[in-house]
């Protein structure tokens, strides 16, 4: 199995707020929603980006836009034009002045902007939430990457049903959103040089490749670096070495952070005890799984679970 579908199972899209915008000149948008990830394909015309103290970047048609940073960030047609309109948790919209401007600038089924002509024309897909699993894949991105997508055939599909209403659409959507960042993340792995040294391009090295393709497939296994060295063919030493170059990280370490971002996803699952979930994810004792939890999420197993928020219905997304 290729390690990086196991992490692109985390971050999918389920009743994704998908919309196409469509802005006339002069305008910029402040987007405040907390979304752990946000993929913004630029259509035509041209937007700056501007997040925190980074330098504005432009995007322009054919290019991909990987946010996942949950700080707020600015969408303009240039980087000095003051925010005319606010976007806020749950896809909320309102003015400088606080008016809900939601209907207002709904211009059709799932299009929204100041202008239904307008020469700045995006997708943009925002994620609900991300499975811990997934946020493993999110945290080896920058904050934010753009991507030169040009032919991708993702964005004219998801073009042809942004304007439907079919049966499960929202779903139809929801899978193409995820080929779409999917695409994005292979592209970046492939061509960027900032993506060298992470697990993302682990299939460079065949040994440390089937170490994490081991760790995925088998974290009930009592591992050690020697036992996965001897599964690779290679030695304990060059194992070590090699995995923390690559990946960042020692193997065990690497092994603890799956294990329990695994067992964190499995809590959905109201069907699994906790105690079957520790085994799940390789721990002797409910009480050693619990310990580590807490030390890693802050909370105890049962907390972490009681916080979890209901699987959204399959309703069609609001507009902004």
């Amino acid at each position: 199995m290729d390690p990086l579908a196991d992490f692109l199972d985390g971050p999918r899209a389920r009743n994704a707020f998908l919309l196409q915008v469509k802005m006339s000149p002069p305008w910029s948008i402040r987007v405040e929603d907390d979304a752990p990830l946000t993929v913004v394909a630029m259509l035509g015309g041209s937007a700056y980006f501007l997040q925190k103290e980074s330098e504005p970047l432009l995007l322009e048609p054919g290019t991909v836009l990987l946010i996942r940073d949950p700080s707020a960030y600015v969408l303009a047609d240039n980087p000095h034009e003051k925010p005319q309109y606010f976007i806020g948790v749950d896809q909320t919209c309102s003015g400088s002045n606080g008016e809900d401007l939601a209907q207002d600038l709904r211009t059709g089924l799932r299009t929204w902007g100041n202008d239904a002509d307008g020469r700045d024309a995006m997708l943009v897909g925002t994620y609900r939430s991300s499975g811990e699993v997934g946020d493993i894949l999110l945290a080896s991105l920058p904050p934010h990457l753009l991507v030169e997508a040009a032919d991708s055939p993702i964005v004219t599909v998801l073009m042809q049903e942004i304007g439907r209403d079919g049966v499960a659409q929202a779903s139809v959507l929801d899978r193409l959103l995820d080929l779409l960042f999917i695409g994005a993340v292979r592209t970046w792995t492939a061509q960027d040089s900032n993506a060298e040294h992470s697990w993302l391009t682990a299939e460079r090295d065949p040994a440390v490749q089937q170490a994490i393709r081991l760790i995925h497939s088998s974290p009930e296994r009592a591992w050690t670096v020697e036992s996965l060295a001897g599964s690779v063919g290679v030695s304990r030493a060059s194992l070590a070495r090699r995995f923390h170059e690559r990946v960042g990280k020692p193997p065990m370490a690497y092994l603890n952070q799956w294990r329990l971002a695994k067992a964190a996803d499995l809590m959905s699952d109201l069907r699994l005890t906790l105690s079957a979930i520790s085994r799940q994810v390789g721990y002797g004792s409910p009480f050693s799984f619990s310990t580590a939890f807490k030390k890693r999420y802050g909370v105890s197993p049962q907390e972490y679970r009681r916080r979890q928020p209901a699987a959204p219905t399959l309703e069609t997304p609001r507009g902004r």
